[in-house]
């Protein structure tokens, strides 16, 4: 892996922790980029028609001012797809960053309430917002906006908060012996 390539997300798990859901923020969060940069680029090209092509100064300048708008909304497209919301059976991370990588984490055994919310546009489009509160302090993670499948991840942290851990333990212990198991016969496969 290059050193200038964001590490996986699963690269900050324990090994005692089980990934019990990982997503991005959904895309409906870049809709205001897009609007923003479909207009500037458009009014750039505009002006350089109504602009006499003589005048190349000006020219140059709505062209180059075009592409910086494109470049910043590359950027902020790939900074939505290097952002990623891990849950475990331990804690809830939110990993950021291009150039600087970020990691936001807050251990299940804090949440001490969960709220999900969804607007009208959300329950068209398929996202919520999650609130976590967790004892008495203001986390990183305290507002997940443009969440995914809310009533999931809604559900799945509130399984690892107030569900039976001994059950849950169970769960994990067999989902581990079930891959371990794949990984044996995937292996006992490639031998032959």
């Amino acid at each position: 892996m290059s050193a200038l390539t964001p590490r996986d997300a699963d690269d900050y798990l324990l090994a005692s922790e089980r990934r019990v859901i990982r997503v991005r923020r959904h895309w409906a969060c870049l809709a205001w980029e897009v609007f923003e940069a479909a207009a500037l680029v458009a009014v750039a090209v505009m002006l350089s028609y109504i602009v006499d092509p003589e005048w190349t100064i000006v020219q140059n300048i709505l062209w180059y001012g075009a592409l910086l708008v494109i470049l910043r909304f590359a950027y902020q497209v790939v900074d939505w797809w290097v952002e990623q919301i891990i849950v475990t059976d331990k804690r809830v991370m939110l990993t950021t960053g291009v150039f600087t990588t970020q990691v936001a984490m807050m251990p299940i055994g804090k949440v001490t309430d969960l709220t999900y919310e969804r607007s009208a546009n959300g329950r068209a489009f398929g996202y919520g917002t999650l609130v976590v509160e967790s004892a008495g302090q203001i986390q990183a993670l305290n507002r997940i906006e443009f969440l995914p499948r809310p009533e999931e991840v809604y559900d799945a942290i509130s399984e690892l908060v107030f569900g039976d851990k001994k059950e849950q333990e169970e769960r994990f212990s067999m989902r581990k012996a079930e891959q371990m198991a794949r990984k044996r016969r995937l292996l006992d496969g490639n031998k032959r």
